[in-house]
Formats: structure tokens, sequence, C-alpha cells
């Protein structure tokens, strides 16, 4: 079904609630471990690390929930699904995990490291078309005719929800603000869903040109043509039915990035904080500067980047100095004892639980 039918036409694609993001969480955590957190100091932010998930992307998440909860379901077809590269490879470990076959459907152009990681877990890939939405009608087409379960990348209860297991480890670090990347909607609607009634501020970021999400809430919900971006991860022509519906409700803000600014943050990532990330990975980050918060998150959403591409960003991007940090002054801090502490002292401002879950982070002067 091509884009423009997909945007008329709206299907049913079932509910997905809190209750489902909890279930998720018991059945991935004997699978995945809690991704560790880091604190992004030059930025005021904390990360998220999902780029050292297994397979380089919190995608696995939302895959394999939707396999185990269709095996609960005595659902045992083969899996065929859509991906620019991060989706299929989740969905590629989690079928080789539970011994499950999968095909996946790839546009050509999709990166050859992500084409490579889903051929080593042992899927069938099959290129087609030049776009998700091209990839996407030909793999509904296969399901159809042969039989297959197929499996959306964002659009559906399972995928959402194992997402969704994201805000669940996030909710005992007691963020004020969240922040994540936005291509079809599954991220960002699961950490709303898991967060959002804990009064967490959940903020979307997209790339300008690569914004149907934030076009479809404002209820434009025509395809568009996503321009060329570093962040080919989110590149979706027409977001989800369920993830819009649930994105409109429970978001509180989408910010558009522009391309110069994710190139820059990307590299500093690298430089600045020794972290790898995709362009889709480093989208919250960038769009984190426009974002007020005191205990803010960013959602580092996948690594999986081309060697060759981050070989051409770091020669060619030159990212501005980060402004020094303002000296801390003894009457500022909160007891006199804590004025003739060493420089390591944590932050005043901070809850003590915070440091109790979270490192310590130096204080530095210029």
């Amino acid at each position: 079904m091509p884009a423009a039918d997909r945007a008329g036409t709206e299907p049913d694609v079932g509910d997905v609630t809190v209750a489902d993001v909890l279930a998720a969480q018991a059945r991935l955590r004997r699978f995945l471990p809690p991704t560790p957190l880091h604190h992004a100091e030059r930025f005021g932010t904390w990360l998220k690390l999902e780029n050292l998930q297994r397979t380089g992307s919190y995608k696995v998440r939302g895959a394999l929930n939707a396999l185990l909860a269709g095996r609960e379901r005595g659902d045992l077809r083969p899996i065929i699904c859509a991906s620019a590269g991060n989706h299929a490879q989740g969905v590629a470990w989690a079928a080789h995990r539970l011994g499950v076959q999968a095909i996946t459907v790839m546009p050509h152009g999709a990166p050859a490291n992500k084409i490579a990681g889903v051929a080593h877990w042992g899927a069938t890939v099959r290129q087609h078309g030049e776009s998700y939405d091209d990839a996407w009608a030909f793999a509904v087409e296969l399901a159809q005719r042969h039989d297959y379960r197929f499996l959306s990348a964002f659009d559906d209860a399972d995928v959402i929800a194992g997402q969704g297991t994201v805000g669940i480890e996030l909710a005992p670090h007691s963020p004020d603000v969240v922040i994540v990347p936005i291509g079809g909607g599954g991220l960002a609607s699961g950490v709303a869903l898991a967060l959002k009634s804990q009064g967490v501020r959940i903020v979307g970021a997209q790339v300008e040109g690569v914004d149907s999400m934030a076009r479809a809430i404002r209820g434009d919900v025509r395809p568009i043509a996503p321009v060329p971006s570093l962040a080919d991860g989110v590149r979706v022509k027409i977001p989800g039915f369920l993830t819009r519906r649930l994105c409109a409700s429970l978001l509180d803000d989408v910010v558009i990035v522009r391309e110069a600014e994710l190139r820059e943050t990307l590299v500093r990532l690298a430089l600045e904080e020794n972290l790898i990330a995709e362009g889709a990975g480093a989208l919250a980050l960038a769009a984190g500067r426009r974002v007020a918060g005191r205990r803010k998150f960013a959602v580092v959403s996948g690594g999986n980047i081309d060697a060759s591409v981050l070989a051409g960003l770091l020669t060619d991007v030159r990212p501005r100095a980060p402004r020094k940090p303002r000296r801390r002054r003894p009457e500022t801090l909160r007891t006199p004892a804590m004025a003739v502490a060493p420089p390591a002292l944590k932050p005043a401002s901070s809850p003590s639980h915070l440091h109790a879950a979270l490192p310590a982070v130096e204080e530095t002067s210029p």
C-alpha cells in the first residue's frame, strides 16, 4: 500500500497501555540487561546509552517483546519486517535467540554495516526500493502472499511496549524531562506511556525536513518526502497511526533540529564524551540545548554509524568550543562544611537520591 493510501485509511492497529509496558519489562529482563547512564557534563544532560544495547540500538527491545508476546499467543509464523537497518537487526537478533525464521526487507542504500549486522544473525535480507516506505510496501505484500507475520518498526502495540522499557529503566532516577528522537514514533510513544503518569515531561526531537510526526500532530497527515539527513533511521514519510495518537496525547513538545546542529552534536559526542552514536542517536541530545530541565535525560538511541560517514564528519565538522563552567562560590553551597571541601563535590542543587543511583560529577573551574 503506498504511503498516500496509508495516510488516508487508518487501519485497526490495536492499543497499548502502561500495563503492556510493564509486561514487556517482565519478558525482557532475562534477555536484556539495563543499559547504562552517562552524564555529559558539557551538555548538562544525562544520556541513556541505547547505543550500547545489543545490536547497537533500542530497537531490539520492541522486536524481542513482539516475538515473545507472539509466542505466548501461539503465533509461531515466520517474521517479516521492513527497516532502514536497526529494526531489522533487532528482529534478526531476537529471531536467532528464539529460533524463529526472519526475513528483513531493507531499501537500497541502507548502511552496509546494518545489512551485515542483519546477515550475521542469520536472517534473510531482501533489498527493495529507495526508501523505508518502498521496503514497507514490499514486505507487506510478501507477508500477505506467504502468511508471514508482518512486524512494523513502530506501529505495533508489542513493539511500542518493548520500547517503553527504556522509560521504565529511567524512572528510578527521577527525571523531570526526557528527550527522545522520533521517526515513526514507537520509542517516543513507549517512553511517554512509561513516564507520563509520574509527571515527567516528554519531548520529541526531529530533523528539519524529516518532521512527519510533528506535522501529523498538528493535523497535517500528508506524506512528506524526507530530505537527505545524517539521521537515516528517522526518515519516515508518514508516522504510525497508533504512535500518532499516542504522541499527540502524551508529548509535551517536539523540537525540530537543524542538520548542522545534528552533525556538530554527533562530533562533540565522539570527541568530548568518547561516545559513538549514529545520526538518529545524537538527535535527542542535539535538541536538548533548547529544552530546559534540572534533571534532563536524552536517549542516545543507536550507535550503528558507517565508519566512512563518521570519518568524514570528524574531518569536516569543527565544533564550537563549549562555554567554560561558572566558578562556584562558597556562599552558594548549602553548608559551610561544603564550602571548604575539595573540588570533587556533588552539585548542591542535585537531590541526594539521584546521587545514590548515579555517579558523582566533578565540579570544574575555568
